[in-house]
């Protein structure tokens, strides 16, 4: 929340999977409920997850991610904008 109010909160994470069979269809099938957008590539056996939510979100994900593989987690930190036509 901004001094002046209620703002609008977002954080970018980069996640790295690496595994197969079910670890890999699962970490699909979650990124996929998790509004996230994944990039397999399966002939590197890594699969790679963007997402795009607020920290507590993406802490969430990073918890159902570390059984299946995780490998890496890289986040920008939280950006913020004021709701409204005014500013913050």
């Amino acid at each position: 929340m901004t001094l002046s109010g209620r703002s609008i909160e977002r954080e970018l994470a980069m996640v790295k999977l690496r595994g197969t069979g079910e670890h890999r269809v699962e970490a699909l099938r979650l990124a996929e409920e998790s509004v996230s957008r994944a990039r397999d590539r399966r002939h590197h056996r890594k699969l790679r997850v963007r997402n795009h939510r607020q920290s507590a979100k993406i802490n969430q994900f990073i918890d159902l991610m570390r059984p299946l593989g995780l490998v890496e987690v890289s986040r920008t930190g939280v950006a913020a904008i004021g709701r409204g036509a005014e500013g913050m």
